[in-house]
């Protein structure tokens, strides 16, 4: 999975010439939260509450590369 986000990412940033790629994942789901942090994007910060899964609500992790910052793979 991290290969697959590390591609996509740079296809977005390079040929799509996006500025900003990011990457939102529940604070409690550590795998998901594991593939942005590898890959060297920054935690910009939390949106509590974001969002709902069946009864429960989420809070979310907001990780964030910009094009000026994107890391040579």
């Amino acid at each position: 999975m991290t290969e697959a986000v590390r591609v996509l990412t740079d296809h977005a940033l390079s040929s799509w010439e996006l500025n900003r790629v990011e990457i939102r994942a529940a604070v409690e789901n550590t795998p998901s939260r594991a593939i942005p942090e590898r890959l060297g994007f920054v935690e910009e910060g939390l949106l509590r509450g974001a969002e709902r899964v069946g009864e429960r609500q989420l809070d979310l992790v907001v990780y964030a590369m910009l094009a000026s910052s994107q890391l040579a793979w």
